[in-house]
């Protein structure tokens, strides 16, 4: 007798503890995925010593740091890292190839997140005909929509539409995007919805973003900038009206000539506007205030706009951050009050970096430089007339590609591969150039480092060019102040990559983990399928072990 109420006992037990196991994932209330558009990873170091310690580093301290993330492809453009970092693959997968890109099919360019079966809400502009109809594969945001039956709220936020778009997906709640020349709204389109919500309405019939008409000056004293170069250098853009790039910045008097309300999203108060309205959703939509998950997708597209036009070394791209920093630590702080401290969860990356301008770089004589576009298309037009006779066969030239048309192909009797590889042949002569590739080995071989590697994973068979181009390291095609971004070096692969919060360990890794990454991470941690088309793998090392 003593011997079986022992097993009963036992077995009783053994069942309480079955009924005790926890589940191998975390539930937090809300996850906050933030995309800083144009964020080298060396902003954090660089800036480190001014940082307070409420915004990165809080993550930093909190969470986890990957030290060695990038971008695993080329082009390095806001549309597709953006669709990267919430699809968990490339745009040789999800499609989108480019902000823009030349569609062979209808014969015209076309814009990422450009729709004309949509109406604008919102507004009467066509600012408003917008949804993500071009993308291909799922993001981890419509995979938390399908797993909860639709229960969680997703909602995407950025004054860009496609920094909004893209993240939240096909299934989200809502996307608003900023719309500024005289109208200064949040605004969305019909994909969405017919109408506005109260809460969007009232914060716009508010005109709230109307108190940042006002002086851009440095936060700090402008001598403690020392991180950048000086204010006033010739490598840097101005604002239209400006006599020299420096600082303050009068939006007031410049602001008919900038477009009104569109100026503030090339000042640092574009983020502000961007947390006020986040805050304002947060509350509006009572995020992670239900029995699922929800997920708010910010992207805070200033740096972007600061950084074509003042350059890497700038002391506005400097105060911006600064500034974002202080963005970030209001924006935690709203979360430790409204969801709670260890309910929710938070991701930070980017969605590429950015050059030195060049003119900059050789000054210190470092190899740098410029690319003529309409140069280079006449003299490789005058080579194709001279060896096929012909002076039709490129159709278009954008993204670093070249288009050939097939239809002259046709008309003088030629294949496509010999085209292509003729090409690549001339114009790898060319000053500024690196590399060559053409559709027929991106179709054809396997490529697993390099230049070409990367090329590939953006190569999409259908929307991609005939001849893929490479320019030299800092070289660009662009005005000779500002930066920009596209290429596959490091200065425009490597971004942060940070997390805290609810599921999340404290730590770091400098093992190399990549951008498509992301999206199986955030899945992992939720418990629910990756996305469709996820080439990526879960940083396991981020995620508490359950």
């Amino acid at each position: 007798m003593k011997n079986i109420l022992s097993f009963l006992i036992a077995f009783i037990c053994s069942l309480t503890a079955v009924g005790q196991t926890s589940a191998p994932y975390e539930s937090p209330k809300l996850v906050v995925g933030i995309v800083v558009d144009q964020m080298r990873y060396d902003y954090i170091t660089r800036y480190w010593e001014r940082y307070r310690e409420d915004g990165f580093k809080r993550m930093i301290r909190e969470g986890f740091n990957a030290r060695n993330h990038h971008f695993n492809y080329v082009p390095t453009y806001t549309g597709p890292g953006h669709t990267s970092v919430y699809t968990g693959t490339t745009p040789a997968v999800h499609g989108i190839i480019g902000n823009d890109w030349y569609d062979k099919t209808i014969d015209k360019s076309v814009y990422c997140a450009g729709d004309d079966n949509v109406t604008p809400v919102g507004t009467q502009d066509a600012a408003g005909k917008m949804s993500p109809h071009r993308m291909k594969t799922t993001t981890v945001t419509d995979q938390l929509k399908l797993a909860t039956q639709s229960r969680s709220k997703v909602i995407g936020i950025a004054l860009k539409d496609r920094g909004a778009i893209l993240p939240a997906g096909h299934t989200a709640d809502a996307a608003y995007w900023f719309h500024g020349k005289n109208e200064g709204a949040w605004i969305t389109s019909s994909y969405y919805m017919e109408e506005l919500p109260k809460w969007v309405k009232d914060f716009n019939k508010a005109k709230s973003v109307s108190k940042y008409k006002k002086e851009w000056n440095t936060l700090y004293d402008i001598h403690t900038y020392v991180a950048s170069g000086s204010d006033d250098n010739t490598f840097e853009g101005k604002f239209k009206g400006e006599n020299a790039p420096v600082f303050p910045h009068n939006l007031p008097n410049l602001w008919k000539d900038n477009g009104s309300y569109d100026i503030l999203k090339a000042t640092p108060f574009g983020n502000s506007i961007t947390t006020d309205f986040a805050l304002a959703a947060l509350e509006g939509e009572q995020l992670g205030q239900g029995k699922t998950t929800d997920f708010l997708a910010i992207s805070y597209s200033s740096p972007d706009y600061i950084g074509h036009s003042f350059g890497v070394n700038s002391i506005e791209v400097e105060d911006c951050y600064l500034r974002l920093d202080l963005e970030l630590a209001r924006l935690f702080s709203a979360l430790d009050s409204r969801v709670g401290k260890g309910n929710y969860t938070v991701f930070l990356t980017a969605d590429h970096g950015a050059v030195h301008v060049p003119a900059y770089l050789k000054s210190l004589n470092i190899p740098a430089g410029y690319f003529e576009k309409n140069e280079f298309v006449g003299r490789l037009k005058n080579f194709l007339k001279n060896k096929f006779n012909s002076d039709k066969l490129i159709k278009n030239v954008s993204n670093n590609q070249l288009f050939l048309d097939y239809d002259e192909l046709a008309a003088i009797n030629q294949s496509a591969k010999e085209v292509q590889e003729a090409i690549a042949e001339e114009i790898l002569n060319y000053d500024g150039i690196a590399e060559v590739y053409t559709a027929h080995s991106m179709k054809t071989q396997h490529y697993t480092e390099g230049m070409a590697y990367m090329l590939q994973k953006g190569f999409n068979h259908k929307r991609s060019g005939d001849v893929l181009v490479v320019l030299d390291a800092s070289f660009i095609s662009y005005s000779r102040t500002g930066s920009t971004h596209g290429s596959g070096f490091n200065y425009d692969t490597q971004v942060p990559f940070l997390m805290f919060g609810n599921g999340i360990k404290q730590g770091s890794t400098t093992r190399r983990t990549e951008i498509p990454d992301i999206a199986p991470t955030v899945a992992a941690l939720l418990g629910i399928a990756y996305p469709n088309g996820t080439t990526g793998n879960p940083v396991g090392e981020a995620l508490i072990e359950k």
